[in-house]
């Protein structure tokens, strides 16, 4: 039986540009980095030859992603689209979306749309992109 959501995995193509948003943007600390290499990581990945790098990021409140950046095994980033098939991103409550959009605009980061309240007014919703394409969801709950 699964007891938790442990983390979100992200595959980043510049580890420093994912590092900077995640931690000065969004708000998570790095927890613990890693390079990974050899038959554990060859075999859980089911690759030759691996090498990754991981960092487990976490919020104050225990919540975890994790970045790998693969200096081997390296492919092109790919245009995403917020309906690709699969998981398409990450949706994080904050305190203030107008606040987060107006900063996060000065910085050149992209979104989607300007914020806007859902129709039945419980929150405000604005999406964003990460450095690697990733899509980030901001909502701001309105009503409880």
């Amino acid at each position: 039986m699964i007891i938790n959501i442990r983390h979100a995995g992200i595959v980043v193509f510049d580890l420093e540009a994912s590092l900077k948003f995640y931690t000065e943007k969004l708000g998570f600390q790095v927890s613990k980095k890693m390079n990974e290499s050899g038959v554990f990581i060859d075999k859980v990945l089911g690759f030759k030859g691996l090498e990754v790098t991981t960092v487990k990021m976490i919020l104050g409140n225990g919540q975890m992603i994790e970045l790998l950046d693969f200096s081997t095994h390296r492919k092109e980033k790919i245009k995403k689209s917020i309906n690709n098939v699969g998981l398409t991103h990450l949706a994080f409550t904050v305190d203030n979306v107008d606040v987060i959009y107006n900063s996060f605009i000065s910085d050149g980061i992209e979104f989607i749309s300007n914020p806007r309240t859902s129709p039945d007014g419980f929150v405000k919703v604005a999406f964003c992109k990460a450095p690697e394409g990733t899509y980030i969801e901001l909502v701001e709950l309105l009503k409880e």
